[in-house]
């Protein structure tokens, strides 16, 4: 159908509105993370200022970024790691055998605040000595990222024709060997876009991190507040600090932009 030429312009414009609304702040923390406290504060110095690099060094040198870096990569790895294996065959299963009570357990799970479990999460492993360790950020990341993985991935199987596997079966193979050869390879959309989402959202996490962490296992999220201070906010390393943790994050979610896309569309249209 031929669009009229007035709702190309009008989407023409609501499309340069929201993308100006959400890249103006994004341009002007760039922009502040190379300027001076007073030059932030200057507003004749929004664009005609000297850039300095020192803001970058006080969080790699002195705020030891990098060390933060590392464990909210290895948290978000190991958490969607874990949940990848757990929740594939758990999504296949609950697809193929249509357990729509289970299916409506791990739709619960997905709508419970996670701060109304903060409270017995810190009980329960602070008894188990676990506070401030690796492991229990790992395990309060995968509260969220499996049951995302499995909501993704059921509508993804619900859309695969089960006719495949059973020509699979024909052919030999077992049930176990038909989910392996067959549906596991041709699902590989749906489980990329569920890694990704669930890798952007442990990165992302300040909540379970800020009560859980230690001093050797701070993210990045949390590490951020280390330059807002009681009597005064750095907002030069500030404004660096977050575009450490935010650039990298972007970069990934671009570049993998077409496998989301593509894994969300698969898993909506049952074939």
């Amino acid at each position: 159908m031929r669009l009229s030429r007035g709702y190309r312009i009008f989407r023409g414009i609501a499309i340069a509105l929201i993308l100006i609304a959400m890249l103006v702040p994004l341009a002007w923390m760039v922009l502040s993370s190379f300027k001076t406290n007073v030059q932030i504060y200057d507003t004749s110095a929004v664009f005609n200022f000297t850039p300095t690099l020192d803001n970058y060094h006080k969080v790699f040198q002195q705020a030891n970024f990098g060390k933060y870096m590392w464990n909210s990569f290895l948290v978000a790895a190991v958490s969607t790691s874990i949940s990848l294996v757990l929740g594939v065959p758990a999504a296949y299963s609950m697809s193929r055998f249509v357990m729509k009570r289970q299916a409506i357990v791990v739709l619960m799970a997905r709508v419970i605040p996670g701060v109304s479990l903060l409270v017995p999460w810190y009980y329960l492993f602070s008894n188990l000595r676990m506070v401030g360790g690796y492991g229990v950020l790992i395990l309060s990341h995968m509260f969220v990222a499996l049951p995302l993985i499995l909501y993704i991935l059921m509508g993804f199987f619900d859309g695969m024709p089960a006719e495949l596997e059973e020509a699979a079966q024909v052919d030999g193979l077992t049930s176990i060997g038909a989910f392996w050869h067959v549906v596991l390879p041709l699902s590989m959309p749906g489980i990329a876009t569920a890694s990704i989402l669930s890798f952007i959202f442990s990165w992302n996490n300040f909540m379970f991190a800020l009560v859980l962490s230690g001093a050797e296992t701070k993210t990045l999220p949390v590490a951020i507040f280390d330059f807002i201070g009681y009597a005064s906010i750095d907002w030069g390393g500030l404004m660096a600090a977050a575009s450490v943790v935010t650039l990298p994050i972007m970069v990934f979610a671009l570049f993998f932009q077409k496998y989301v896309v593509s894994g969300l569309t698969a898993g909506a249209v049952k074939g």
